[in-house]
């Protein structure tokens, strides 16, 4: 075998090993983006629950033709909104990365402060000023339009806000690690959180209709599908409900857990009470809540004062 020939096996042995050692790194990339994942994905999931409860309520209300065309702009809102946030997270997480944890921590009172507030309201009931019927038969094609558009609009810019949080927290569980695995680890979660949540509301609208179809096509009183029907249209309030009430609790766990593990005074506090770490971030979660539920509530009295 000439020199040239022992030459040339010996480039494309190491050409060869060396591509393997890149798909082995590139493996070893993706393992560790889907453990980072499933950790940012826990981490979420309380938001996802509020975000479910409050999109299924504020998709719900419309007439039935309308619920998915409604649901589809909502969606697209959603999807733009991450398209803004997630660079903008992204630059801070690169040059200020002190900034993802101020914003976290900022982001857990926020909660909190839901979390506190939906319980008060439990306890406390006042009646809300009632929103227009979308569905009223005295309103004008065009009347009902404009009404959509409104509540599209609102939907998009509480969802806006929920992102923020969902994309925040995310970012958190992965801040120490290159920003490459920061983008893709972070940039999964929202789409998934987009994806997920709006296709489960998609399915939770739609229940009483499909119940009310089954109900129409059944051929007895005592028919399974009569019977089917029936739940499913029972259920929708049921399982709305259902979701808000996880949802504030999930609400106050993550904003517990926020404050248990970036502000040091409830870290080593936490380290000192021997208590499980779920009731010890509940805690702190729904005291902080309420604490900022105050401060909002006279912020609130006093501004009507001088606006009085």
């Amino acid at each position: 075998m000439s020199r040239f020939a022992s030459l040339k096996i010996k480039i494309n042995l190491k050409m060869a090993s060396g591509f393997f050692v890149l798909l082995d790194d590139i493996a070893a990339i993706m393992d560790d983006v889907a453990v980072m994942s499933k950790v940012a994905a826990k981490k979420t999931a309380g938001i996802l629950g509020d975000d479910l409860a409050v999109n299924a309520e504020k998709a719900s209300g419309f007439a039935s033709s309308r619920e998915l065309p409604v649901l589809w702009a909502i969606s697209k809102g959603s999807l733009l909104n991450k398209i803004i946030i997630l660079p903008i997270a992204f630059l801070l997480s690169a040059f200020l990365p002190i900034a993802i944890i101020i914003i976290l921590v900022l982001g857990g009172l926020f909660l909190a402060y839901e979390g506190a507030e939906k319980i008060y309201e439990f306890v406390f009931p006042h009646k809300h000023d009632e929103s227009e019927g979308i569905t009223n038969e005295d309103l004008t094609e065009e009347q009902i339009l404009v009404i959509e558009k409104g509540k599209i609009k609102s939907a998009i810019i509480t969802d806006f806000i929920l992102s923020v949080e969902i994309v925040i927290i995310a970012l958190g569980t992965v801040i120490e690690e290159p920003l490459t695995q920061q983008i893709i680890v972070t940039s999964i979660i929202a789409l998934v959180a987009t994806i997920g949540v709006y296709g489960i509301v998609a399915l939770i609208v739609r229940m009483d209709e499909a119940g009310y179809k089954l109900i129409k096509y059944s051929k007895s009183e005592k028919s399974p599908s009569r019977f089917v029907g029936n739940l499913l249209v029972k259920a929708l309030p049921l399982v709305i409900k259902g979701l808000t009430v996880i949802g504030t609790i999930a609400l106050l766990l993550v904003a517990g857990g926020i404050f248990v593990h970036y502000i040091p005074f409830f870290h080593h506090l936490s380290e000192e009470i021997k208590i499980p770490s779920i009731i010890k971030e509940f805690t702190v979660g729904l005291t902080l809540g309420f604490v900022v539920l105050v401060f909002v509530n006279l912020f609130k009295k006093i501004f009507k004062k001088k606006t009085a």
